[in-house]
């Protein structure tokens, strides 16, 4: 196998009992026990079939509801995208990439993602993080397409994800985002390594 890692990835989608679908996306990684600069994080990115609380950037003023239709088509964009942030926590640098996204899911109306931070090229990340207060998500997006701009709010039904930032979450346009970091490997982020 030339001793490069095999990346692999799956995407499923389920129905419960109870209806809710999920959908969920991962990138494997080798697992490294203690490496310096991968910090797991997870958190909500959006939320779907729900209008923002307020407009995002880029929205000339509109708040906008992303389509579940359009979200699961646009999961798989968000693999391997980056994370950002901005000093103050109140916006989007795309400049400033701290980690990366390994996982996405839909579950129920909530985009869940989880991925590492670059803890040692970052080291004031995870102090400044904890004790910022509540933190939150926002994405970024490429090639959206809006049903009718002359609508009080855009419903966004075709998207790509090409980033996304931590924010504190009273910023962020959907206020029901979470970001959190965990020093234990998430479910969602699965692990294998593969011997060449």
């Amino acid at each position: 196998m030339d001793h490069a890692l095999r990346h692999r990835s799956s995407l499923s989608g389920t129905r419960s009992a109870q209806g809710i679908r999920l959908h969920a996306m991962a990138v494997e990684f080798p697992i490294v026990h203690g490496h310096p600069n991968r910090l797991p994080f997870e958190g909500v990115l959006t939320l779907v079939d729900t209008p923002s609380d307020k407009a995002p950037n880029g929205a000339r003023g509109h708040r906008v509801v992303l389509t579940r239709q359009a979200a699961e088509a646009a999961l798989p964009s968000l693999l391997g995208m980056a994370v950002d942030y901005k000093a103050g926590w109140d916006g989007h640098d795309a400049r400033q990439k701290c980690g990366i996204i390994t996982a996405a899911e839909l579950v129920g109306d909530r985009i869940q993602v989880s991925g590492y931070l670059y803890a040692r090229d970052y080291p004031e990340m995870e102090e400044a993080i904890r004790s910022s207060g509540e933190m939150g998500m926002s994405y970024e997006l490429a090639d959206a397409h809006v049903a009718d701009m002359r609508a009080g709010i855009w419903t966004l039904t075709r998207a790509t994800f090409t980033g996304a930032a931590i924010l504190l979450r009273d910023k962020a346009a959907y206020r029901r985002t979470s970001f959190r970091l965990s020093h234990q490997a998430t479910g969602r982020a699965r692990s294998t390594a593969h011997a060449g």
